[in-house]
């Protein structure tokens, strides 16, 4: 008989917390919900999130891999290091998410018509 003192070292605690569900562990996220993260992620010059100025052309999701085919307002842009860095640590962030590949294309080029209506309206454009 064994001893009821002793634990035994295969039981599970039932009392112990749960671990944390790791980023491998998590659901990946819909191309939805990259999209709603991206929002975070602002042009510096033009203090306006990538999303509303129409920089994201597709986003897609490959298990835990997303895929963002992006552009910026221009070859030239300054900014485009940080943005496409920002980009990357946002999506990285995501639970579900293991690898982020950004394509940088210039077709169509972006034009101020890209640019959501209703924030084109607000800055008079």
């Amino acid at each position: 008989m064994s001893d009821p003192t002793q634990s035994d070292s295969s039981a599970v605690d039932a009392s112990a917390p749960a671990a944390a569900p790791s980023s491998d562990d998590a659901t990946p996220p819909t191309s939805d919900q990259v999209k709603l993260a991206l929002r975070k992620v602002k042009d510096p010059e033009l203090n306006l999130n990538i999303i509303d100025l129409g920089l994201v052309y597709e986003i897609s999701v490959d298990g835990s891999d997303v895929q963002i085919d992006m552009t910026l307002t221009s070859p030239g842009c300054p900014a485009g290091p940080q943005i496409m860095g920002d980009v990357e640590r946002v999506v990285k962030a995501m639970p579900g998410v293991a690898g982020v590949n950004i394509n940088l294309v210039w077709e169509p080029f972006w034009s101020p018509e890209k640019i959501e209506p209703r924030v084109r309206a607000y800055m008079g454009l």
